[in-house]
């Protein structure tokens, strides 16, 4: 099926949309994840880093980037013919985070991209949709270089719920991208089953 038509004889399908909010440290890799899988030209709000910003945006670990997303990135991908996800990359720095309230809206589930190297820059993101009861999966960027560690440690560093997914994964490679984005949708599934299994005993 092509997005919007069907297949001769048979009914269009309605396809289900769901919004993935995709969050993390400044430079983590969530320009390059929504580009590597998103069917469409992605819509980014990337811009220069410069002179005067220079003591506020820690480039620490990143040296090499000169730009940064000021609002969001945009994408989508066709998972079924019944089932479209719409991806909002949120902007790293602190500057920027009076945003993802607006972006959070109406999200199903998020994916929270770490770097070992810079594990700290994604507690902000741990915490916001820890905070909001929002489902979450923490993929773990690696970047070429970065040292590996046992998703176990991980978890325990990043302090997460024994519930909380987490998945090794290269942000530039559509199909690593897309299983963690299955990965997020099957688990915030789980847990809207659990929380209506809940309600009703």
């Amino acid at each position: 099926m092509i997005f919007g038509r069907s297949e001769r004889g048979k009914p269009p399908v309605e396809p289900v949309t769901l919004k993935i909010l995709v969050a993390g440290g400044f430079g983590v890799g969530k320009t390059t994840l929504v580009g590597a899988v998103s069917e469409i030209r992605p819509l980014r709000t990337e811009e220069f880093l410069t002179e005067a910003g220079r003591p506020i945006d820690d480039t620490s670990g990143v040296e090499g980037k000169n730009t940064t997303t000021v609002a969001m990135d945009f994408g989508r991908i066709t998972l079924r013919e019944d089932l479209v996800l719409y991806l909002f990359g949120t902007p790293g720095q602190e500057r920027f985070w009076f945003m993802w309230d607006e972006l959070s809206e109406g999200a199903l589930g998020a994916v929270v991209l770490a770097d070992t190297r810079r594990l700290e820059d994604c507690f902000a993101a741990v915490d916001y949709f820890e905070r909001r009861s929002i489902p979450f999966l923490v993929g773990v960027n690696c970047f070429e270089g970065a040292a590996r560690y046992p998703a176990e440690d991980i978890k325990r560093a990043l302090d997460l719920d024994d519930d909380v997914p987490l998945v090794l994964c290269d942000a530039r490679d559509r199909e690593s991208v897309k299983e963690v984005l299955i990965g997020v949708v099957q688990h915030a599934m789980a847990q809207a089953a659990d929380r209506r299994q809940a309600v009703t005993t």
